[in-house]
């Protein structure tokens, strides 16, 4: 056999096939349906496989984040793209299938936002991978950091509200408000008619804290009386894991109305202090000796204040104050403590008399015989 002869014979199976498939439509449909879907999934196997085989051979941290991220979207977005394709390839033997068209349209467009938005994240995580923020050192970088979030915090909105609208699109009778969603008038028409107040006001709070830095991703500050740290700095709340491993949530509009401490707003270093309430007697010079000796020796401080100070006298004690400074707030709470236990040891072994007493005066008085 030839060429020609062996060309002619798949010519004629073309046609043959052809022709079958227009006098089994019902058939040919739902054919063409599962071939889609199963050259969807091989796909998917393939590429799964081939990942898996790079990362085991040399890890790569972007196919690692992608693996991790993406994978279940895209072993959605596949099949649905492949029936997309065959369904308008094939559309007029899906004609009398409705359903199956539609059905194909609101699957590729809700599994393309899913994607989207979980590239998103990856690339979020591919920027600050190489930015340790929980160091109190770091401000600029954090500041860099929690922008970039709100960022892709802002853009996964888009992304979502498009799809909606191309989902809405897709119908006859949500056509006008698909295209209302697409244009700026119709999105501030919806936002005003439908949002709360309050859910606008934290929006324009979240944007002027993306950008003004009041508070930033792991910045040590003092809320409702309680200590902890930034954790996530969300479109409409925050996040602050306190220090007992609780977590605070607020809503963003906390921290433009009310007043909060920022422990580290602009620098992380602070200063400690540690009160004493002691008797008259108490030796003040010896008490700043052992102050100096102990923080010298300790690798909290940070060699900037060391200071021991007589700030009140009261009526049955003295008041004596050690400040001593550290690099953040974590490291000071810790060298207070330790200042407070060996001042006590001291003066408990050295000087017991300097430690609060009562007093009580006994006088004599004249009785009659």
């Amino acid at each position: 056999m030839n060429w020609t002869d062996f060309w002619d014979t798949i010519g004629q199976f073309g046609t043959e096939i052809d022709r079958w498939l227009r006098h089994n439509r019902k058939i040919s449909g739902w054919l063409m349906l599962v071939v889609s879907i199963g050259a969807g999934l091989l796909v998917n196997l393939i590429t799964t496989q081939v990942v898996r085989l790079i990362l085991r051979r040399r890890y790569s941290e972007v196919l690692g984040l992608l693996r991790l991220y993406i994978r279940n979207a895209f072993y959605l977005f596949v099949p649905s793209l492949f029936f997309l394709i065959i369904t308008n390839v094939q559309e007029r033997a899906f004609q009398r299938f409705p359903i199956a068209l539609k059905a194909a349209e609101i699957i590729f467009v809700a599994s393309t936002t899913w994607l989207v938005v979980q590239l998103l994240k990856v690339g979020e995580r591919l920027i600050v991978r190489q930015y340790d923020t929980a160091s109190d050192v770091n401000l600029h970088l954090r500041k860099f950091v929690t922008q970039i979030r709100f960022v892709r915090q802002f853009f996964t909105i888009i992304v979502m509200v498009i799809g909606f609208s191309v989902l809405l699109l897709s119908f006859n009778g949500g056509r006008k408000i698909g295209l209302s969603f697409l244009t700026s008038a119709g999105i501030a028409s919806v936002v005003i008619g439908f949002a709360a107040q309050r859910t606008i006001a934290n929006l324009l709070a979240g944007i002027q804290i993306a950008f003004t830095q009041q508070i930033r991703v792991d910045d040590a500050v003092v809320v409702e009386n309680e200590w902890g740290r930034i954790e996530e700095i969300n479109l409409t709340n925050v996040v602050v894991r306190v220090w007992d491993r609780r977590r605070l949530i607020l809503p963003i509009t906390y921290f433009i109305e009310k007043p909060f401490q920022n422990w580290t707003r602009s620098q992380a270093s602070v200063l400690g202090t540690v009160l004493l309430y002691l008797d008259y007697t108490v030796p003040v010079e010896r008490i700043r000796e052992k102050a100096n000796q102990l923080v010298e020796n300790n690798p909290l401080w940070d060699k900037e204040v060391c200071a021991v100070q007589v700030t009140d006298i009261q009526p049955t004690c003295v008041v004596v104050r050690i400040l001593t400074s550290a690099r953040n707030s974590g490291e000071s709470f810790d060298l207070r403590c330790f200042m407070r236990e060996n001042i006590l040891a001291f003066l408990r072994d050295e000087y017991p008399e300097s430690l609060p007493k009562t007093r009580f005066q006994l006088s004599e008085t004249n009785q009659p015989v």
